[in-house]
């Protein structure tokens, strides 16, 4: 018996992909390189190791954020 993978596909009905990766700049690299070269899919993979393809056309923006600062104790911060 062979393996089976899971492929989930989203039909215009998501209005943001949030992913967690390990290089953002490595995301805002390859999406300018898409755009540049006429790419139509950009390729991020996350924290786990998924894949996900992503039609260049259809990405109205790309947010990096910074990962939040824990403090320590009860206190805020």
């Amino acid at each position: 018996m062979s393996e089976t993978f899971k492929v989930r596909l989203g039909i215009e009905a998501a209005r943001e992909l949030e992913i967690d990766v390990e290089d953002p700049e490595a995301v805002s690299t390859a999406f300018e390189k898409a755009v540049a070269g006429d790419e139509p899919l950009l390729w991020i993979t996350d924290a786990k190791g998924h894949r996900f393809g992503v039609a260049v056309d259809s990405i109205a923006f790309i947010e990096l954020e910074q990962p939040e600062q824990r403090g320590i104790g009860f206190g805020a911060s």
